[in-house]
């Protein structure tokens, strides 16, 4: 049946558009394919396929390739030449890696589908798929995801759901076109403030992470959607405990005073900064009071604040209230806070 299937196409010659040979047990693509240089879709997904031919480097007009539920190892470089390529569908097989340079001809990919594989790592090159809309890695074993990622300006759905993920990058903010983000059962601990400059965001399942907390301004995303469950979000359950004093070190108070001398534009404070480079590194880690909004460097009070979530957002199980992370200077704020904000305490 396959040969019968490829004499046909052959027949067909440059005016053959799709070959589909899906479910053949064909263990080796077909290396003919050179003979088919109008090919636009090439289904040989649930196959026994473990690499793939040099000939499918000729098939520059192919816009759709499905290799799903085979047994490619890698990405390989001969992928580079599909310059035409639109939709590409990898899942099911056993890759590990993309081949160097892979990357660098795929400038029309849309879509890329990698669930189900062996992936621990993505190469820094994938910033190079300029045109990627949606990206699903599903059931890999990704421990991170590299920044770069987050310069796919025209990602709108990112899929990452059953990985090892324990942290998401700050630079997700540049995700603009952003609308569908899975993060299904991953290990992640904290959702990165980025994530509230995701305006166009408009499903979030993060269901199965050990998120406690929500960065400040998370409560005004314009979801429609948001999962959550299987997270161990901090209750609304007040206990009495023992306040400390306030204890900085001498870096801290040097840190604090320069750093809000800098908010007030002296300028002598930021001739001085000018000549120290080190200086101005170390201060950049700064973060901002959540009451007094004066800025600190090391030393804080983490606390929770809990805000009910939006009319708008369709959630699930029984989240009443959102508990957003809030960070304060000192005791002298906390104690001046108001009734809906909590210490977080060891009890």
């Amino acid at each position: 049946m396959t040969e019968k299937m490829l004499v046909r196409a052959l027949k067909g010659g440059k005016n053959t558009r799709i070959v589909t040979l899906n479910g053949k047990k064909i263990t080796k693509m077909p290396s003919v394919l050179d003979k088919l240089p109008g090919l636009k879709t090439l289904d040989l997904q649930n196959n026994q396929i473990p690499k793939v031919c040099s000939e499918i480097s000729t098939l520059t007009q192919l816009t759709v390739l499905n290799l799903g539920n085979n047994l490619l190892k890698e990405i390989p470089e001969e992928m580079k030449y599909l310059t035409s390529l639109k939709k590409l569908h990898l899942f099911g097989n056993k890759i590990r890696k993309f081949a160097s340079g892979v990357c660098d001809g795929l400038q029309n990919l849309i879509l890329l589908n990698l669930n189900n594989n062996r992936l621990t790592w993505l190469p820094q090159e994938i910033s190079r798929l300029k045109r990627l809309k949606y990206l699903s890695i599903n059931h890999n074993q990704l421990a991170r995801i590299p920044k770069e990622l987050c310069f796919l300006k025209n990602l709108s759905e990112l899929h990452l759901n059953y990985n090892q993920l324990i942290c998401i990058p700050e630079e997700i903010k540049f995700l603009k076109k952003l609308q569908k983000f899975l993060l299904v059962r991953n290990n992640i601990e904290f959702l990165p403030k980025g994530v509230c400059d995701l305006k166009n965001l408009r499903i979030l399942d993060i269901a199965g992470n050990i998120i406690r907390t929500f960065p400040s301004g998370f409560q005004n995303l314009k979801l429609r959607e948001f999962y959550c469950e299987g997270n161990p979000l901090f209750l609304k359950e007040p206990v009495t405990a023992v306040q400390q004093d306030d204890a900085w070190s001498l870096q801290e108070i040097t840190s604090r005073f320069i750093m809000n001398e800098l908010a007030k534009k002296n300028p002598l404070v930021m001739q001085a900064i000018a000549r120290h480079p080190l200086v101005k590194n170390i201060i950049s880690q700064r973060r901002k009071c959540g009451l007094c909004g004066k800025y600190f460097l090391k030393i804080w009070l983490e606390c929770v604040e809990f805000v009910r979530p939006s009319k708008r957002w369709k959630i699930s199980g029984n989240l009443q209230l959102v508990p957003l992370q809030i960070l304060i200077c000192s005791y002298k704020c906390f104690n001046q806070r108001g009734p809906n904000l909590f210490g977080i305490a060891q009890v």
